[in-house]
């Protein structure tokens, strides 16, 4: 992912509970397409949460920042520098456009971590104030629930502790999601522990198949990024470990999004088809068919609109004719 800035950071004031929507995630699609909103500037077109394509079912926000004053707790709000770019865009511009999206039935978490993020839950001050700082986000901007993208190593106990503590406050309502770099759920990665201890209440887990270089297979072959094996050999692991419908496949929208692994639009929605149905595989046929896979999540909206939809329009149109 790519990231600004972000976390590292204490305080103590406890929240109540979190205003919420009540089981915001049974209001899910069966395959859903995810994206990623940029809350800052890079080459991609900057864009307002209101230019977001109806296509896409969960936007994650990117991303939380740090707080300098308190280890451990974030904040969030609109990028001064992507608001210039915008000719002015404010916090409650950003409330007011997250609230008409979510009546049309759009999903909202805020994201955490990034190329460049980190967060410290070393102790539990600071998961208080981490807990404290990103349920107050939540319900000041209307967020449906919490994006784990940690990529440098955290802390998988008080991680876990976290994320149930504002599940607990928030109730039925709300919505976890992952998004682990494809080392981190090989055998012995953070994140198969972090899932092993929440996947009760875990919504949908979307792996990065890019970046990466080779990875090991489902069967024990070595298979190199940017092919529909490199996809599916792997995403048999979570398979086994979760739901269908808690697992989804993360994808760069354009070559420019990412350093490397981007696939054609084709090639997602050919390991769809091998996940659910079994066609369209290629060397690695799955043991058996999983027609609830969740979906399908990309990095970033805002190249996918560069690119003219290039991406969220195969791809959602492909997840509508999913059985």
């Amino acid at each position: 992912m790519r990231a600004r800035r972000f976390l590292t950071a204490l305080a103590a004031t406890a929240l109540t509970a979190l205003a919420l929507p009540a089981d915001a995630s049974a209001a899910l699609p069966k395959h859903q397409l995810t994206g990623y909103w940029q809350n800052f500037v890079n080459g991609a077109k900057p864009l307002r949460v209101s230019d977001v394509p109806n296509d896409y079912d969960v936007i994650a926000l990117a991303f939380a920042e740090a707080d300098p004053a308190r280890p451990g707790a974030v904040t969030f709000g609109v990028d001064p520098e992507l608001a210039g770019k915008l000719g002015g865009y404010t916090d409650d511009d950003l409330k007011a456009d997250i609230a008409a999206k979510k009546a049309r039935g759009t999903t909202f978490v805020l994201s955490v971590g990034g190329e460049k993020g980190n967060v410290d839950l070393s102790n539990d001050a600071n998961v208080t104030n981490f807990v404290d700082s990103v349920g107050k986000i939540l319900t000041e901007y209307g967020i449906n629930g919490l994006d784990i993208d940690l990529e440098h190593g955290f802390n998988v106990p008080n991680t876990a502790k976290a994320i149930r503590q504002l599940r607990d406050r928030a109730g039925d309502g709300f919505v976890l999601t992952m998004a682990p770099q494809t080392l981190d759920v090989q055998p012995g990665g953070s994140y198969l522990e972090l899932i092993d201890s929440v996947k009760d209440v875990l919504t949908v887990v979307h792996t990065q198949y890019y970046n990466s270089g080779t990875m090991n297979g489902c069967d024990g072959k070595v298979y190199s990024q940017g092919s529909v094996d490199f996809i599916t050999a792997q995403a048999c692991a979570l398979l086994g470990k979760l739901r269908p419908d808690q697992v989804s496949l993360g994808l760069p929208a354009t070559p420019s999004a990412a350093g490397s692994g981007y696939v054609e639009p084709a090639v997602v929605n050919a390991a769809l088809d091998c996940l659910t149905s079994g066609a369209n595989c290629g060397q690695y046929k799955p043991d058996a068919r999983h027609p609830e896979l969740s979906g399908v999540m990309t990095w970033s909206i805002n190249w996918d609109v560069t690119d003219g939809g290039s991406f969220s329009g195969p791809v959602r149109k492909h997840l509508n004719e999913l059985p």
